[in-house]
């Protein structure tokens, strides 16, 4: 079972994907005589299962005619690899099998990193050549009817889930020259989705805060989530959907679909981007101005980074309260300017202090998440902006994370939050008191 955000150790058993390696001139030897040896017109007749059957018996006997000796593990181990180069991903396939991975990152072909519980680790073997990487590439972006080359060196694209990748996963390639010291391939896989109460386990925030936020969801306060890179936004957007009421039309806007919803009435939107021509591209802006005519009861916006910022916060404040996004932000009140910022960055043309207007009438919570040093995730604060108009952000801290006692620190509820939640049908949670 994957273990949490808050374990500080890696398990002895994930440290290393596999603890007999096959030794890489062996792999290629053998890959060469093996395809000497098969039948490649037969074999494409065949499944892949059946394909990768046939091939590991074919190997198996080869192995024995050329008189190696290995032990039965590095023979297990030997035939692996071959038959990963030869019809797979090579050595991304036990990665991509791997539950406590979260993130493969391949520097030129000789260096592969991983990423576990948020820590990044160098895993033994690579790939036996840089024509086996870029064979490797191919096969994962042709999968998705992209193509990358010398005069299309970059693609970014979402591989849907399948056997071999379960949990789905979102690719970006860069290829030499843009790449200096060979093509860079890095494999976000999709984190599976926790709710608040695994969260809550793994020490990403504490049972009254989870109680907060589930009332907040369901009074229709717009929330946002703000953090850096990996720090569990999306994580957390995916839990905090999961209380909104099953009655509700939900329509979901990312980048590449990484949410994943339990209610019924759930539109998922994605990006695309523009073809070899540079034409069809549809940008997240697109999508959420689209959305608004769906009649969308909450809209969920996977990451804000540009001009939808406006029509996000104009959405907010015309009718779709509940709704949900995240921002790359260090901090609340950082999260609220980036908001401000990219807003301003929209095709029309409107004052800042209009949009710090519209800014302070649409978000209610922003929600501030941090990856700690030992990989961690935790919510660090979580702010109610309580500022009306054209005023300065205020932002009122409801709870925060003590790095020092290692604790969360409750602060009474603001009489307007504990007033909007009253009147919406929600309790103050067991655990809060509301301000005087």
């Amino acid at each position: 079972m994957r273990r949490g955000f808050s374990d500080g150790f890696l398990p002895a058993t994930t440290r290393a994907t596999s603890s007999v390696e096959a030794d890489d001139s062996q792999v290629r030897r053998f890959k060469q005589i093996l395809l000497e040896e098969v039948d490649l017109q037969e074999l494409s007749r065949l499944s892949n299962d059946e394909r990768r059957a046939r091939l590991e018996r074919v190997l198996a006997h080869l192995i024995s005619r050329e008189g190696v000796i290995l032990s039965s593990r590095e023979r297990s181990a030997l035939v692996r690899r071959v038959v990963d180069e030869a019809v797979g991903l090579g050595v991304l396939e036990p990665l991509l099998a791997d539950d406590t991975i979260s993130e493969i990152m391949i520097n030129g072909h000789e260096t592969v990193y991983v990423e576990r519980f948020g820590r990044v680790e160098r895993i033994p073997s690579g790939f036996t050549s840089e024509a086996q990487l870029l064979q490797t590439i191919d096969r994962i972006v042709s999968a998705v009817n992209r193509r990358v080359d010398e005069a299309s060196p970059m693609v970014d694209a979402r591989l849907p889930a399948d056997a071999r990748l379960p949990r789905g996963a979102r690719v970006n390639v860069v290829l030499p020259p843009l790449a200096v010291d060979g093509p860079s391939v890095t494999i976000r896989l999709f984190p599976k989705a926790y709710g608040l109460p695994e969260l809550l386990q793994r020490g990403t925030l504490d049972a009254p805060t989870a109680d907060l936020l589930s009332t907040c969801v369901r009074a229709r306060l717009n929330i946002i989530v703000s953090g850096g890179t990996a720090s569990g936004k999306t994580t957390m957007l995916n839990a905090l959907s999961q209380f909104v009421p099953a009655r509700e039309r939900i329509v979901t806007v990312e980048d590449a679909a990484e949410l994943s919803l339990n209610q019924d009435h759930v539109i998922r939107l994605e990006t695309r981007p523009a073809n070899v021509d540079g034409r069809g591209m549809v940008t997240i802006r697109d999508l959420v101005r689209n959305s608004l005519r769906m009649r969308p009861d909450r809209i969920i916006v996977g990451e804000v980074r540009g001009g939808e910022a406006l029509d996000m916060l104009q959405a907010m404040n015309t009718g779709h309260e509940g709704s949900l996004a995240t921002v790359h932000a260090n901090n609340v009140y950082d999260a609220l300017s980036r908001l401000e910022t990219l807003a301003s960055m929209s095709d029309v043309d409107i004052p800042f202090a209009a949009v710090r207007d519209q800014v302070n009438s649409a978000i209610d919570l922003v929600v501030q998440l941090n990856r700690h040093s030992d990989g961690t995730r935790r919510i660090v604060e979580l702010g109610f902006l309580d500022s009306a108009r054209r005023e300065d952000y205020h932002v009122q801290t409801l709870a925060e994370f003590d790095q020092t006692g290692h604790t969360f620190r409750r602060h009474p509820l603001p009489a307007r939050l504990a007033g909007i939640l009253l009147a919406r049908g929600e309790q103050v949670p067991d655990g809060w008191e509301a301000a005087a």
